[in-house]
């Protein structure tokens, strides 16, 4: 069992920066996949990014490249989604996922067994 707590969400202005925390308890996240996924007000949870569990490769939605990072230290058990270049478009709460071994590019939710309980990002414009 993996528990996962997201962190560093929050109001931005647009063009702005963001950096959010997935932090794992209980267990080691170092042989998980994690993903963050995302969802806007009224609509479904979409896919944002991953990194595989070796660190070795990540995974980004078209809307979120080149302006998105997603990074882990697997010392601090954490890992890392920085967001530069905020639209008020990527108003959402973010939540991040965690998939046992994932090597491969998993974007969707059923791809992960644990879930954080989300952080709000809210864009203005």
């Amino acid at each position: 069992q993996v528990t996962l707590e997201e962190s560093g969400g929050g109001r931005v202005q647009a063009g702005g920066s963001l950096r959010l925390s997935c932090t794992a308890s209980a267990r080691s996240l170092g042989t998980y996949a994690v993903g963050w996924f995302r969802q806007p007000p009224g609509e479904e949870r979409e896919f944002a990014a991953e990194i595989n569990w070796t660190g070795s490769n990540t995974y980004y939605a078209d809307s979120v490249e080149g302006r998105f990072t997603i990074s882990r230290d697997n010392a601090k058990n954490t890992v890392y989604l920085q967001m530069n270049n905020l639209k008020p478009e990527d108003t959402a709460v973010y939540y991040c996922a965690a998939a046992p071994y994932g090597l491969g590019y998993r974007p969707k939710v059923t791809d992960y067994s644990y879930w954080g309980q989300g952080t709000q990002v809210t864009v203005s414009s």
